[in-house]
């Protein structure tokens, strides 16, 4: 068998490495290790995850698309810092693109396979209830995600995805406790019960609704159960 040529497996490692740094770093950023306004120096951080800084600045440029960092003064890279207004602008945007998938969702002749798909992400969050909080993070959006997914419409999962680094801040604007408290299942049962109905004008206020509430409840002070 001939052996595959080393440069290919170079750039398999490197591609490896990218990939793990830019995870690691994500996680930092959206559990709040890395603190909005942090700036990222790239001597140090090079050095933690024991990579070159032209693979770091590979994976800080992929975040820097995501909207997880930002650059500054002189170009000085770092974590973004979101207010309120910004949760409420990323929440509208979702409100308007989830709310077309519900909408396109519901106006399929045969949704049967849709709600099971929906239905077994509803029940993956229900099994993460009593998980770390990055279990929960990934049921949450996952449900999310699959609900633009299964529209088949490659455009309006791309949007979302290009949407998913600020969502991930957006959900821990107001802290771990917050984020934790403001992940529930049941809330995304009418979407699904709208769905299964065919009704297309109350799939998309089901998100609406969903949407708003969530983006009121993250940037406020008092308790609430959002998602």
């Amino acid at each position: 068998m001939t052996a595959a040529p080393a440069s290919l497996l170079g750039g398999l490692e490197k591609n490896n490495l990218r990939q793990l740094a830019l995870s690691a770093l994500r996680r930092a950023i959206t559990t709040g290790e890395l603190a909005p306004g942090t700036h990222l120096v790239e001597t140090e951080l090079s050095e933690k995850l024991r990579i070159s800084r032209g693979t770091l600045r590979e994976a800080m440029r992929q975040l820097q698309q995501e909207g997880l960092i930002s650059a500054g003064a002189r170009g000085r890279l770092a974590v973004r810092h979101l207010d309120a207004a910004d949760v409420h602008d990323i929440f509208q945007v979702r409100a308007a693109l989830e709310g077309l998938a519900a909408r396109m969702l519901s106006e399929q002749d045969d949704r049967d396979a849709i709600v099971a798909e929906l239905e077994e992400g509803i029940r993956r969050m229900e099994h993460s209830a009593d998980g770390d909080l990055d279990e929960r993070i990934e049921a949450d959006l996952g449900f999310h995600q699959l609900l633009c997914s299964l529209t088949g419409n490659k455009t309006l999962l791309h949007s979302w995805k290009s949407l998913e680094g600020s969502i991930r801040m957006s959900v821990m604007y107001a802290g771990v406790g917050q984020a934790l408290s403001n992940m529930s299942a049941h809330r995304h049962s009418g979407i699904v019960a709208a769905i299964r109905t065919g009704d297309a004008l109350g799939a998309t206020r089901a998100v609406e609704d969903h949407m708003h509430e969530t983006a009121r409840m993250l940037t406020s002070d008092g308790d609430g159960d959002a998602a």
